[in-house]
C-alpha cells in the first residue's frame, strides 16, 4: 500500500517513539476497512514498537485508535488517514509514545491545566488542506491531557452522519456533541477558546512589551519579508499577526514562486514562520488590529488588538493582505458552511453528486469548476461579464467537460436556503433582466480579494477600492508608517510581489530610522 520511499521515511520517524504503542481496529468487511488493516499491518511491520490488534469497538467502522501498550485509545481516525492527513497520522503515532510536541512550555502547561471532559469530532475531507491543523492540533492536546479524546472523520466515508448533521464545509469540529468551529483553527485558537481568560492574559502581556523599533502588522510573505529584513539590520522588531501565514495558509499549490518548483500553502506559511523566527523576531499570534493611532509623545506609533492589547514601534509596516470578497447578496452570510463555500480544494468532496454553482469566471473561478466538475453531478459557472477572463487553456479544459454550463452576464441576487441548508440561487441576466432561479446544493463564490484594511478608514490614505495608498518606497500618507502587498495600491496580487514589496518597506522604514532625529 505504501511504496518503498514512504515506508523508508516512516521508518525513520518511527524509531523516534518512546513508548510502545498499539493500533487497536474496529473492521467491517468494506473495502475501506480492507484498506485500513493493510494501511496498519504495514506500519507495525516498520518497528517492533508498534502492535496492531482488531479489537476495537468504535460506533463507526471502520476506524481505528491508536494508545499507548495497556491503556485506552484516545486519538481515533475514522477513515484511512492518507494524502494531506498522512502527516497527522505521523504525529499522532509519536506523540501518543510520548515524543513531545513543538510547543513552548507555556502552551503544554496551559493544555495540562484544563479540566473537564472534552470529546472533540472533526469531519474532514482528505483533499482538504485546512483540516490536518485541526486534527493535528487535537490530538496534540489529547496525547497532552487525559481529559482529551479526539477522532477524524473523514466526511466521504460516513456520508449519512454528514448528513444527518448537515455539514457542508469542512473541517467542522463538534465538542461534546455540540457545534465548536468551523474552517482552519490553530491550537492557539482552540486552546483560546477552551480557556477563556488566555485572551485577556496574553493581551496584558504583550501590552507590557517595550516598543519596537519596526512593528509588522500581518504575518504573511510581505509581512515575513518585512520582518526578515528589518531583524538582519539589528533592529527590535515585532510581528503582529491574526494568523501568521495569512491567505497562504488557504492556497492549495504554489507552482510560480522562483527557485521553488512546488509547494502547498501551509507548507510555505511553516516556512516562512521558522525563517522568521530564526532571526529572533517576537510574534505575537493571533491578534487582529483594530486601530492605528500616534503614541502621547508623538514618537511612538500605536497598533491597537481587537483583544485590548496595545503595541507601540518607532516606525510600523502594515501587510494585512486580503480576504475572499463577498457577494453581499441575501442568504450568503446566512448559509456559509451550510452551502456557501469560499474553498473549492477543501469542500468540494462534501457535495459529490449534487448540483452546484460557481460564481466567477477569473482564473480561480474557472479552475473551481474544472476541478467539482470531477466530484460533482453538475457545474453552473456564473459570470458577470460579457466574457470569461480566465486564460485561455483553463476556458478551453472547462468548455470540454460535460456537466459543466456557463452563463455569463449573469448578476446574482440571492441564495435560497431552507432553513438548514442551500436549496437554489437566483440570478438576473445583465442583458435581458430577466431572473432566473437556478435549483442546487452547493454555492462556491471565487470572485476575487478584498484589502484588510477596514480597521484604517480615517487614519491614513486609502484607495477607492479601499487599498493602502503608497509611493515607491512602500511609504503611506502617515510618517513613518509603510505598507506592503495585498493591502495596497501595488498592482498584481502574487507572493513573489509580496515578498519584495515587504523587503522594499522594511529597507524604506529602516532609512526613516536612521534619519530621524529623535
Amino acid at each position: 500500500m505504501l511504496d518503498a520511499n514512504i515506508k523508508t521515511q516512516l521508518q525513520a520517524y518511527l524509531e523516534k517513539i518512546v513508548s510502545p504503542i498499539e493500533l487497536v481496529a474496529t473492521l467491517d468487511d468494506s473495502p475501506k476497512a480492507a484498506e485500513m488493516r493493510m494501511l496498519l499491518t504495514e506500519i507495525a511491520s516498520l518497528s517492533n514498537k508498534v502492535a496492531f490488534s482488531e479489537n476495537g469497538d468504535c460506533a463507526r467502522r471502520p476506524s481505528f485508535g491508536i494508545a499507548r501498550s495497556g491503556e485506552r485509545p484516545r486519538i481515533h481516525f475514522a477513515g484511512v488517514p492518507l494524502g494531506h492527513e498522512f502527516t497527522s497520522l505521523v504525529l499522532a503515532l509519536l506523540q501518543t509514545s510520548g515524543h513531545p510536541p513543538r510547543l513552548e512550555a507555556e502552551e503544554i502547561a496551559q493544555i495540562q491545566a484544563l479540566s473537564g471532559e472534552f470529546r472533540f469530532e472533526t469531519f474532514v475531507s482528505l483533499s482538504c488542506i485546512n483540516c490536518p491543523d485541526v486534527v493535528q492540533a487535537l490530538n496534540t492536546m489529547t496525547a497532552l491531557n487525559p481529559a482529551f479524546e479526539a477522532v477524524m472523520i473523514d466526511g466521504a466515508g460516513f456520508i449519512e452522519e454528514v448528513e444527518k448533521r448537515q455539514i457542508m464545509s469542512v473541517p467542522t469540529v463538534y465538542l461534546n456533541g455540540e457545534p465548536f468551529g468551523a474552517g482552519r483553527m490553530s491550537l492557539q485558537e482552540i486552546l483560546g477558546k477552551l480557556d477563556t481568560g488566555a485572551a485577556a492574559r496574553a493581551a496584558e502581556k504583550i501590552s507590557g512589551k517595550d516598543a519596537f523599533d519596526v512593528l509588522v502588522v500581518g504575518g504573511g510573505p510581505a509581512g515575513s519579508a518585512a520582518a526578515i529584513y528589518a531583524a538582519r539590520k539589528g533592529l527590535a522588531v515585532g510581528v503582529m499577526a491574526e494568523r501568521f501565514g495569512g491567505q497562504v495558509q488557504d492556497t492549495l499549490s504554489i507552482e510560480n514562486l522562483i527557485s521553488i518548483w512546488q509547494t502547498e500553502g501551509p507548507h510555505l506559511a511553516a516556512a516562512l514562520e521558522e525563517h522568521v523566527r530564526a532571526h529572533g523576531v517576537d510574534i505575537m499570534n493571533l491578534q487582529k488590529a483594530a486601530r492605528l493611532a500616534l503614541g502621547e509623545d508623538g514618537a511612538l506609533i500605536e497598533v491597537h488588538a481587537a483583544s485590548g492589547a496595545v503595541l507601540k514601534g518607532r516606525s510600523v509596516i502594515l501587510s494585512t493582505g486580503a480576504r475572499w470578497r463577498e457577494m453581499n447578496v441575501p442568504g450568503e452570510a446566512e448559509y456559509r458552511a451550510r452551502g456557501v463555500a469560499y474553498c473549492p480544494h477543501c469542500d468540494g468532496p462534501l457535495f459529490k453528486g449534487k448540483r452546484v454553482v460557481v460564481i466567477g469566471g477569473g482564473n480561480s473561478g474557472v479552475e473551481a469548476a474544472i476541478d467539482l466538475a470531477g466530484i460533482v453531478a453538475h457545474v453552473t459557472l456564473l459570470e458577470f461579464g460579457e466574457a470569461l477572463r480566465a486564460d485561455a487553456v483553463l476556458q478551453q479544459k472547462l468548455a470540454s467537460l460535460p456537466n459543466v454550463e456557463i452563463i455569463r452576464q449573469a448578476q446574482t441576487t440571492e441564495v435560497h436556503g431552507d432553513g438548514q441548508k442551500v436549496v437554489g440561487l437566483s440570478y438576473t441576466d445583465r442583458a435581458s433582466g430577466e431572473t432566473h432561479r437556478l435549483d442546487l446544493e452547493g454555492v462556491f463564490v471565487q470572485i476575487g480579494l478584498l484589502p484588510n484594511t477596514d480597521w484604517l478608514k480615517g487614519t491614513l490614505e486609502l484607495s477607492a477600492t479601499g487599498e493602502i495608498v503608497i509611493d515607491n518606497k512602500g511609504q503611506t500618507s502617515l510618517p513613518g508608517v509603510f505598507a506592503a502587498g495585498d493591502c495596497t495600491t501595488v498592482p498584481y496580487k502574487q507572493i513573489v510581489i509580496a515578498i519584495g514589496e515587504g523587503a522594499k518597506a522594511s529597507l524604506s522604514a529602516f532609512d526613516y530610522l536612521i534619519r530621524k532625529k529623535t
